[in-house]
């Protein structure tokens, strides 16, 4: 009887669960996004906590002709670098035509996204300041200032942003930086505030 429990010991084989492989594929997947979510976050909180953006450009044309132009926001269309971003935008403006107090709102798409801007200071002809505020795809508060100075024929007009980094900017900036993201829609809006000005048609 003892022999016989022993040999059935000795038959007997162990049974092994077999792995889970996908299980563990999944769980080696998480991990990684989570590595790579705090990773991206670690970077982000190293960024700095405000930004600035500038870009300028020379133009042949008087300095009333382009402070009117950036003054007035029924003209913002025939320059601004992202009307083009939705054709069906909502815009509103209120306020008075141009100058302190005119306000121009804008609702789009997902990229153009919603938002107010208001002009805060207006110094005839050399300098003017608006405030920003982002509502969508996510909140920003601004502030954009254009410059214009005379040069001999010519006028040199300055567009600066600067505001305070959220955390989407901060994480934004650990793949593109501000300038980078920016200074193209800026080098594009002066181009465009370049050519309106300089059209001997244009008044």
């Amino acid at each position: 009887m003892t022999r016989n429990r022993a040999d059935a010991g000795r038959n007997a084989k162990t049974t092994v669960q077999p792995r889970n492989r996908k299980h563990d594929m999944l769980l080696t997947i998480a991990l990684l996004i989570f590595a790579l979510v705090l990773a991206v976050f670690v970077a982000a909180q190293s960024k700095p906590d405000s930004f600035r953006v500038e870009r300028s450009l020379a133009m042949a044309a008087a300095p009333e002709k382009i402070f009117a132009l950036i003054n007035d926001f029924r003209d913002f269309g025939r320059w601004s670098p992202w009307e083009k971003l939705d054709p069906a935008m909502t815009r509103t403006l209120s306020g008075p035509s141009s100058g302190v107090g005119a306000v121009h709102a804008w609702s789009g798409n997902a990229k153009a996204g919603a938002g107010r801007m208001e002009i805060i200071e207006s110094i005839p002809v050399s300098k003017i300041v608006m405030k920003l505020d982002f509502i969508k795809p996510f909140e920003g508060h601004n502030t954009a200032i254009y410059t214009l100075t005379p040069q001999g024929e010519a006028t040199y007009v300055s567009w600066e942003m600067h505001g305070q980094s959220t955390l989407i900017t901060k994480v934004m900036q650990v793949f593109v930086s501000m300038d980078k993201l920016l200074g193209k829609d800026f080098e594009e809006g002066l181009r465009n505030i370049k050519g309106v000005v300089e059209d001997s048609r244009t008044v």
